[in-house]
């Protein structure tokens, strides 16, 4: 296996709030809360993590879209 066809394989799928303020413009903190919204509309505990596909079903953002702005 290739290395560019390794390297292509691995998506990230959790999505930090650094991420978030760099697709946004907005502040890291921003972030958090915005992470903190989603868990409460998915009824998700504090632990469990956010994914870029329920990010993007949260902001309507294409996940295309929002994959590229984190790798």
């Amino acid at each position: 296996m290739e290395y560019e066809e390794y390297e292509m394989r691995l998506k990230r799928i959790i999505i930090y709030p650094k991420d978030i303020q760099r697709i946004t413009g907005k502040s890291e903190r921003f972030g958090r809360l915005m992470i903190q919204r989603i868990k409460e509309h998915l009824k998700k505990d504090d632990h469990h993590l956010v994914t870029v596909q329920e990010f993007s079903l949260y902001t309507g953002i294409d996940q295309e879209l929002v994959e590229e702005f984190i790798d």
